[in-house]
């Protein structure tokens, strides 16, 4: 199976919730552009807005690389809520799991994302941000190519 999301170019809309401790899940919504270019680098922007709050849209840089025949690949993350950041993803069979790290973080902060593909375009989201070993936020959502 191969995968359409992060592996080709183009753009997809986000349409889900964000949960924080001790707080209601909130609507968010969103998009991602998904760029390559001639030398396997990728880049991936995504920008989240929360339409039923006044909550501070967050927004998302992410450039990697990605030798077409590898299944692992590292990346850099610059975000609007945690600064800078650098992670790793795999490449599986049915999902696209990815870890990452706050650098110079005294609080630990980390976070996973993981993109299940539901069909070519469409893929579930559930991700969540750490501070140390506790869950501090997750988002779950459904992404869609647009065409």
């Amino acid at each position: 199976m191969t995968h359409t999301f992060l592996m080709e170019a183009g753009r997809w809309n986000i349409e889900g919730h964000w949960l924080e401790r001790n707080e209601m899940p909130m609507a968010v919504k969103g998009r991602t552009i998904i760029a390559w270019n001639q030398e396997d680098w990728f880049t991936m922007v995504t920008k989240l807005v929360f339409p039923d709050s006044d909550r501070d849209e967050i927004s998302f840089q992410y450039r990697g690389r990605l030798n077409g025949e590898e299944r692992q690949y590292t990346y850099v993350l610059q975000q609007s809520v945690l600064g800078r950041v650098e992670g790793e993803g795999w490449i599986a069979p049915e999902s696209i799991i990815q870890r990452y790290w706050v650098l110079g973080d005294r609080q630990r902060k980390s976070g996973f994302e993981t993109f299940h593909r539901l069909s070519d375009h469409r893929y579930h989201f559930a991700g969540g941000i750490l501070a140390g070993h506790y869950l501090t936020s997750t988002m779950e959502a459904i992404l869609e190519r647009q065409p």
